[in-house]
């Protein structure tokens, strides 16, 4: 009998250590190739190895959504998500049939998503139908408002914190670094390039204003005309430099401001 290979994408290690030890004790003869918390990390690996049977793939990784991998990498591999969003959150995986596990994992639960697998891979349903379900899967996911952003991991020195999304008034770019500004006008160093926070916070409260700001709609405190039909806005707490939405971008910008 071919073993069984499996690789998990989960950047919390007590979850890490929980769903290990329960596929331990569920499927000792299955082997764990491979544990990844990252995106980039994933992304690597499977560019470089031979695709698992399964991948237990966390949504929300340190560097972004898991998503992210399979828009890279044509993935050759069943798929199981792990999540800590509501049951609302997650009914597009049920819609598309593919499993997933809950926060906090369950033991029965996980039993039904490894029998399942057993079954189709028994029924000849391999991998190419479930590639085709995880594009779909990705796409209705990403229109639920429940999976944008809401949280930063920020590191400042030698410590980590946590910086919630509803605290920041806006985003700016600076000689490559980018910065969120809170409402309380405090600066916090993030990760990500505005192209790629423009992907993972919610557009209805959150606008690119230009190429370098990013405005939370909490934190206009104004907008005036400028010249060429340009629009100056005023945030709240102000801005280093002044902020301007372009006249190609003036009537999206208003009729979002009015949404």
């Amino acid at each position: 009998m071919t073993m069984t290979k499996i690789v998990i994408i989960e950047d919390e290690m007590p979850a890490f250590r929980l769903l290990r030890g329960m596929l331990e004790k569920l499927r000792p003869q299955w082997k764990l190739v491979a544990h990844h918390d990252s995106v980039a990390d994933a992304v690597n690996w499977l560019e470089n190895n031979a695709h698992p049977d399964i991948i237990f793939m966390d949504i929300q990784l340190s560097d972004g959504l898991s998503f992210n991998i399979l828009d890279q990498i044509k993935v050759e591999s069943f798929v199981i998500f792990t999540t800590a969003f509501d049951e609302y959150a997650i009914q597009a995986f049920k819609v598309n049939s593919i499993d997933y596990l809950l926060k906090p994992f369950d033991e029965e639960v996980l039993e039904k998503a490894l029998t399942k697998y057993e079954q189709l891979t028994e029924n000849l349903q391999h991998r190419n139908t479930d590639s085709i379900r995880v594009d779909e899967l990705i796409a209705s996911i990403r229109m639920e408002q429940k999976l944008y952003r809401t949280r930063f991991l920020i590191n400042y020195r030698d410590m980590l914190y946590t910086l919630p999304v509803s605290d920041i008034a806006y985003f700016y770019s600076e000689n490559r670094v980018t910065c969120a500004v809170a409402h309380n006008g405090k600066e916090h160093v993030v990760d990500y390039t505005l192209d790629k926070l423009s992907e993972q916070l919610d557009p209805n409260l959150f606008f690119r204003a230009n190429r370098s700001t990013l405005v939370h709609i909490d934190s206009i405190k104004q907008i005036s005309p400028y010249f060429k039909g340009k629009i100056v806005v005023t945030l709240q707490p102000p801005a280093k430099t002044k902020v301007t939405v372009s006249r190609e971008k003036a009537s999206t910008f208003k009729r979002w401001l009015n949404y």
